[in-house]
Parts: C-alpha cells; structure tokens; sequence
C-alpha cells in the first residue's frame, strides 16, 4: 500500500520515509501543499501525511480542500502543540494528530490503526438525504419530496456540511471555518443570516423543519426539531 507524505522539511521527511519503506510501505513525497494535494486527488492512497507549516498552503487549507473530495484517512504533522491548533486540525477533517518530535515507532503506530479504519472508502457519499431533503453533491442539486430547490454556492456548501453532520451540533466558528473558510473577516452573524435563507427556501418547498437552532451554540441538521 501507498503512503503520500507532505512534509518541506528534508531531514523530517527523509526519516518518515527511511523508517516507512523499513516497514513495507511504498511512500509518494511532495515539498508543497499544491503538488500534494494534486497528488492525493488524482491518485490513491492508504494514508496522508500532511505536515501543518508548508511554503504554499498550509496543512489546514490542504486537508479542508481534500476532504472535500475524498475520505482518505489523514494524519497531521506539527510543531503546534496548543489544544486550539489539534481542535483545528480535527475540525478541518484530519483523522489523526501528531506533534513534532515524535518517535517515529508511534507514527507508524497510528498508520497502522488508520488503515484499519474503513479502507474501502476511497469518495465521500454523493447523495445525502435527511427525511424529503435530498443533496446531490456531484450535480449539485437539492431537492425536497423531488421538488428543486435554486440555492447560491454558499447556502449549498453550508446544506451540505450540515447534512454532512447529522444529529451533531456544529458551532458558528466551526461552520465559519468549514464553508466561508480560515480567511473570512466579515461579520460574524453571517451563519444566522444563512441558515436564516436556507430554511426560507426549504420551508417554501413544504420541508419539514431540519436546522434546529441550539442557542448560544450552533446548530444542528435533524428531522422535526425544536429549537433547544
């Protein structure tokens, strides 16, 4: 099986790769977060590696973006030990954490129990349904008892990491960071806003109530709910 490793530091990576290929593995390496990322679309992988500090897009931009298109399991590599950064990391869709220095007999522990988690799913699930409401990730369509719905790319992106998460209760920072992403600097009512013309548009089709509000916190995709 293959391993892709993003890593810019020469000496970190010529070790993880030394002590992967000691174990069987056969290991893919790129300097930057484009050439990886590109690489993890367009080939298969068992595991990423993906280092948090690289000289294009950051680990974090990297992960969020793969995770877009695949369920590839992904272990972040770091410097950053603070609880923020690993939540960040977890967040943005990495599976795994490992702070730097780390013996290299516990990375390629938590190879090990990655690859055994799920390793036939290789794309995320295409149709997303919660009761009437239907998503269609690749023709980008939403649905309601079969009844179209018109939504811009935002309130998409927004229904679909809802639906992505069902019964889970998503913060505002976390929805922020998922669907307007790390660089956004506007209001921070624009989540209420958007869930505010999402369930506008979902309520004219005749969908029950989905996006239940869970105060002073988020939100949360579930049928027949109440606020909370």
């Amino acid at each position: 099986m293959k391993i892709l490793l993003i890593e810019d530091d020469e000496r970190v990576a010529r070790l993880i790769i030394l002590e992967l290929k000691r174990a069987g593995w056969t290991v893919q390496w790129h300097t930057t977060g484009r050439e990886g990322l590109s690489d993890a679309i367009g080939q298969s992988y068992a595991v990423v590696v993906l280092d948090l500090t690289l000289p294009d897009l950051d680990g974090l931009t990297v992960c969020q973006s793969l995770r877009q298109v695949s369920s590839v399991p992904i272990l972040m590599l770091t410097a950053r030990d603070t609880v923020g950064d690993r939540v960040r990391g977890l967040d943005v869709g990495a599976d795994d954490y490992l702070t730097k220095p780390f013996a290299t007999v516990e990375l390629l522990a938590r190879i090990r129990a990655l690859t055994r988690r799920q390793p036939s799913l290789t794309m995320p699930q295409d149709v997303l349904q919660v009761g009437p409401l239907e998503l269609s990730v690749s023709r980008h369509q939403v649905a309601v008892n079969q009844i179209p719905i018109e939504l811009t790319r935002r309130e998409f992106d927004l229904l679909h990491y809802l639906m992505r998460n069902p019964d889970i209760t998503l913060t505002r920072d976390m929805i922020l960071d998922q669907v307007w992403g790390w660089g956004y600097v506007g209001a921070s009512n624009i989540v209420d806003v958007y869930v505010g013309y999402l369930r506008q548009k979902l309520e004219a089709v005749g969908c029950p109530q989905v996006i239940a509000t869970v105060r002073g916190v988020g939100y949360a995709m579930r049928l027949d709910t109440k606020e909370t």
